[in-house]
């Protein structure tokens, strides 16, 4: 690193370290726990008996063969399937009397589904002295015991916290642009075409990633600088400059898509580990290695990312929390885990959703066209869902069809096609529970710190900012920073309809008592839904 850019790095750091003063005595990270560091594998004793574990393959729900009403809604369009992860075939677990046990603590996010799939158990050996709930999270620091079965694994250690890679509270008053700007590396003289903001400049594009995905910042930045040295130098090689982000691709070479496809990959391992749909990384050559079931969302979420760019030497270098990224991460920002032990758990015990309206005027017919999918990449995390106002134009065509505040709350972002509703109040969205609007043409009146009431009109649905063939509204939910999954441990609920999955994002259904609403892109009549004088 040049001695101008030492000198710039260590002064932004002791000014933030004047800002924010964070009291890290009595906090344990995970290195300091045991007193040597773990090896990259960790062997179990291996028993005598064996059962195999059952996979949980959804139903796939009937698909409705309705044919398309030109009188009915908009479709939203749909999107090829992603190609998913490789499938994880039943493993073949031993069971002993005298398996030894682990006492694990819940960390945030955790449920029993999730634990049983990551641990390779069934789920009635998973005890503890409290109440397991069968759905919902369980508390963090619920302390739970769990036999220990897996014998091959990645190492335990814990590379980042999870407020360290999703958007939390963490990262509140972190400024991206002052930051690049005062350390002078490449990214600050960059400059990029987007078609929302015309020639934008390298730290407002990393911002633009960081908001939409909901990734930390100071993450894509840390990355950035570990895989092509953008922050703080200049690249070191043409692949460095087309590549930044390290994923090799023609389509995928602009500053945007490097970091929109890593923050995807990231998305991916954190929330596909948290549900306990990932349990193995796989590296390029096609060889494979469990996870360890005690890591957290945020590791696997960098180990995911790091398998897909790096082969098995460079990942294992590059995911040692004593060797690796995380030293990078620690020289442009401090210990991150000081941080989190302000922060964290980012979903406190008893976490439930506040009531929430559908979201348009009352009486009018919308087509639910949109079951769970992408919050905001087709492959993310399954958070949103989506409306189209009823009526006989097709495409992108004007509605007056009127978009409203599903709750109380302050608006905390609004620009083209995006409202970014902060329902606690602070007008924050890396905290508390915060509703996202895409598609939304709003109103000339909504600014940000603008206060509205639930039913207040927020504007009309559209296509704007973003990728749609037809009208249409699509919302999601966040946590804390984190998106919550739309039919996951806190369902996504609107007037007391309850989003359920179906087979492939875009399908699934809504249910409340004995009704049934039936996603369907085409607004056939089984998708209509209205909210009536009766619901609040």
């Amino acid at each position: 690193m040049p001695t101008n850019n030492r000198i710039k790095l260590v002064s932004l750091l002791c000014i933030t370290a004047a800002l924010t003063i964070v009291c890290s005595s009595g906090y344990i990270t995970p290195a300091s726990l045991t007193a040597t560091a773990a090896a990259n594998l960790v062997e179990t004793s291996v028993p005598t008996a064996y059962f195999v574990v059952p996979t949980n393959t959804p139903t796939p729900f009937p698909t409705p063969t309705d044919t398309p009403d030109p009188n009915l809604a908009t479709p939203t369009p749909k999107f090829n399937t992603p190609t998913p992860l490789p499938s994880l075939t039943p493993t073949i677990k031993p069971i002993s009397a005298d398996t030894p046990l682990l006492v694990y603590f819940a960390q945030a996010g955790d449920t029993l589904a999730g634990l049983v799939n990551r641990f390779g158990v069934h789920p009635f050996e998973i005890v503890s002295d409290e109440e397991i709930p069968e759905e919902g999270f369980i508390d963090p620091d619920q302390m739970l015991v769990i036999p220990q079965r897996l014998i091959l694994t990645t190492s335990d250690e814990k590379i980042l916290p999870d407020s360290a890679v999703v958007y939390s509270p963490s990262a509140i008053d972190f400024d991206t642009e002052t930051y690049v700007e005062v350390l002078g590396g490449h990214l600050s003289t960059y400059r990029e075409y987007h078609p929302l903001t015309n020639m934008t400049q390298g730290s407002e594009i990393l911002q633009r990633v960081a908001l939409e995905s909901s990734i930390n910042p100071r993450l894509l930045l840390s990355l950035l600088e570990y895989n092509s040295h953008w922050v703080l130098g200049e690249p070191q090689s043409l692949s460095e400059k087309d590549y930044p982000m390290g994923h090799i691709s023609v389509q995928e070479r602009d500053l945007y898509q490097q970091l929109h496809w890593a923050a995807t990959q990231i998305s991916i391992g954190y929330y596909r580990w948290r549900e306990g749909n990932l349990i193995q990384i796989e590296f390029k050559d096609g060889s494979t290695l469990r996870l360890a079931p005690t890591l957290n969302g945020g590791t696997v979420g960098l180990m995911h990312y790091f398998s897909l760019i790096m082969d098995r030497q460079e990942w294992e270098t590059a995911t040692d929390p004593n060797r690796g990224f995380v030293l990078q991460h620690n020289v442009m920002f401090g210990n991150a885990w000081d941080r989190a032990a302000q922060v964290e758990p980012l979903f406190p015990p008893g976490l439930t959703q506040p009531f929430i309206v559908l979201p348009f005027t009352k009486e009018r017919i919308w087509a639910y066209t949109g079951g769970p999918h992408g919050a905001w990449a087709i492959e993310g995390p399954q958070a949103a869902l989506d409306f189209a106002p009823g009526g006989i134009e097709q495409g992108c065509a004007t509605s007056q069809l009127w978009v409203v505040a599903s709750a109380p709350g302050v608006v905390a972002r609004v620009g083209t096609g995006v409202l970014m509703l902060d329902l606690d109040g602070d007008g924050k969205e890396q905290t508390g529970w915060v509703l996202f609007y895409l598609h939304l043409e709003p109103l000339s009146s909504m600014y940000v710190g603008k206060w509205v009431e639930k039913g207040d009109l927020l504007g009309h649905p559209s296509c704007e900012g973003g990728r749609a063939t037809g009208t249409h509204l699509h919302i999601a939910r966040k946590f804390n920073g984190e998106w919550i999954e739309a039919d996951g441990p806190i369902p996504f609920e609107l007037n007391g309809w309850r989003a359920h999955a179906g087979a492939e994002p875009y399908d699934g259904t809504l249910t409340r008592g004995d009704e049934i609403v039936i996603a369907s892109p085409w607004a056939s009549f089984a998708s209509n839904i209205k909210r009536s004088d009766d619901d609040l």
